[in-house]
């Protein structure tokens, strides 16, 4: 019987989650907003069209987004840092779907019923 011995390694990947040696979440976080950018990215076409409604929009990004963004997320640590990194890139992808600059300014008051209202005064 051939036993190789078992290498050390510092980090690694067990079902889709990233596994550091020294329990922290920032490498899980980094991999799981890279693999949800991914799948923004692919989505393109659909942010871009005008025949999709909003509503739409934002259920398609909360269900393929969202939820790769999100996956093994209940095994993180709860600390602010990771939270606003979270929101951060939930809030680009967001501006990007409404076709919001980072400029713009929107009251407190806006809705999706404004929105729909107007793209159907256009």
């Amino acid at each position: 019987m051939n036993v190789e011995p078992l290498e050390e390694t510092d980090s690694f990947t067990y079902l889709g989650s990233t596994i550091n040696k020294n329990g922290g979440t920032e490498e899980d976080v980094k991999a799981r907003i890279q693999k949800a950018r991914v799948a923004f990215i692919m989505l393109r076409k659909i942010w871009r069209a005008k025949q999709i409604k909003t509503n739409t929009k934002l259920r398609i990004f909360n269900s393929r987004v969202k939820a790769v963004l999100l996956y093994g997320s209940e095994t993180w640590r709860s600390i602010q840092k990771t939270l606003t990194r979270i929101q951060t890139f939930i809030n680009k992808c967001l501006r990007r779907i409404l076709h919001l600059k980072w400029t713009d300014k929107i009251s407190n008051n806006y809705t999706l019923e404004n929105d729909q209202a107007t793209t159907h005064r256009k």
